[in-house]
């Protein structure tokens, strides 16, 4: 696939590339973690909560499936995905939008020789959205800029949502993530009432305790330097103040912090500190990330470092969970292999399962905001919850 012609483009600093991907101030493509702000951030979790909210009445589920049914997207997914693409077609269904799909080259035109960008423009004839995934690290970022040139010359163009790219970026990953801990740290309960809270009881035993994402210890743990997860995630989250990171990880080339992402992460005045050894770490952290070692990137070179590595310090394990704050949520982006035992699932921290349900209420907000939908559904969440039961106490004095 020749994508030459872009090199110009996808050569630049990532900051100097976000303004292409923006119509009128809102994003038109979803490519890179850097595109989100705080309160962006914010104002799709809020839009997420009320589609779930919406969701769970029979009313609510027709009304958000009448939004855009008058749309279709095209999944177009040739790197092996599981949760990524059945979230993201769940979210379409949920806003009423008909997906179709391409998970395989060869039953395409591509199997005949077609180029792929080619095939991305007959997309953009049938299709209002294109979610797609690949193993060409900037390919839907050229797909983006083949879109922005075509509505330039006043031809039809559709936003592009990447569903991760090659080994660099996984935005939407770290979006359902960044959900995940933005309703994580709101410490609240059912139970919660005037006499007492879930927060106040947590502060009584760790009083500096904050609610939200600033001010908090996050450590990753596990394939750090081929983890698209983790690098989309750790973007996100310099973007709060006073956050440390830890990432624990094999001493590898491969496996270990990348320079330009720690570098990053300190211009962002995040503090970084790697180790080799999650047991020594464990207690400290307010939210653990834990990811498998992508073996499927191995070389042969690798083999004989992958034999006498002790998978001991990367593996989480009871008496460590045990060790660890009564409010830290473990995380998982998922597949897992042996990094998190089955018997860990049933502890009220393990939250990888309810952080892949996220994934599909946060895209199904994301798809509604690309089509300026994000209001109407924030005005009727508004309509149908407005209602309280009035007690009247007033009366009975």
């Amino acid at each position: 696939m020749d994508l030459k012609q872009y090199e110009s483009r996808t050569s630049r600093p990532i900051q100097a590339k976000v303004p292409d991907f923006q119509r009128h101030e809102r994003l038109k493509h979803v490519l890179f973690s850097q595109q989100f702000n705080t309160g962006l951030l914010n104002h799709l979790a809020r839009v997420a909560t009320n589609i779930r909210a919406l969701a769970k009445s029979r009313d609510g589920h027709i009304w958000l499936s009448q939004l855009l049914p008058h749309k279709r997207a095209m999944l177009y997914f040739t790197q092996a995905s599981t949760r990524t693409f059945l979230s993201f077609t769940a979210a379409c269904q949920i806003l009423g939008i008909t997906c179709n799909e391409i998970r395989d080259p060869k039953v395409s035109s591509e199997y005949k020789g077609e180029n792929p960008l080619d095939s991305v423009r007959m997309f953009s004839s049938y299709f209002d959205l294109i979610i797609m995934r690949s193993v060409i690290a900037n390919f839907a970022e050229c797909c983006a800029y083949l879109m922005n040139d075509l509505e330039r010359s006043d031809q039809r163009s559709v936003p592009i949502i990447s569903g991760g790219a090659g080994t660099d970026q996984h935005p939407t990953q770290a979006l359902l993530d960044m959900y995940t801990i933005l309703r994580t740290f709101e410490f609240t309960s059912p139970q919660d009432s005037s006499l007492r809270t879930r927060f106040a009881e947590l502060q009584s035993r760790y009083p500096s305790l904050t609610k939200g994402p600033a001010d908090k210890t996050y450590c990753f743990c596990g394939d750090i330097g081929r983890g698209r997860t983790v690098r989309s995630l750790s973007v996100l989250l310099s973007l709060y103040e006073n956050v440390t990171m830890i990432f624990v990880a094999p001493d590898h080339d491969k496996l270990r912090l990348s320079g330009d992402l720690k570098q990053f992460l300190i211009s962002r005045k995040v503090k970084v500190i790697e180790t080799e050894d999650l047991r020594e770490v464990i207690g400290e952290a307010d939210c653990l990330y834990m990811t498998r070692i992508q073996h499927e990137h191995d070389k042969p070179e690798d083999k004989t470092f992958f034999d006498e590595l002790d998978m001991s310090r990367y593996t989480l394990t009871p008496e460590m969970v045990g060790r660890m704050r009564d409010y830290t949520p473990i995380m998982h982006p998922f597949p897992r292999n042996e990094e998190i035992p089955f018997e860990i699932d049933k502890d009220p921290r393990a939250m990888y399962f309810r952080q892949a349900r996220n994934g599909m209420w946060i895209r199904a907000a994301l798809i509604a905001y690309l089509f300026d939908m994000d209001g109407r559904i924030m005005s009727k969440h508004a309509e149908m919850f407005s209602d309280y039961q009035s007690y009247n106490e007033g009366v009975l004095a």
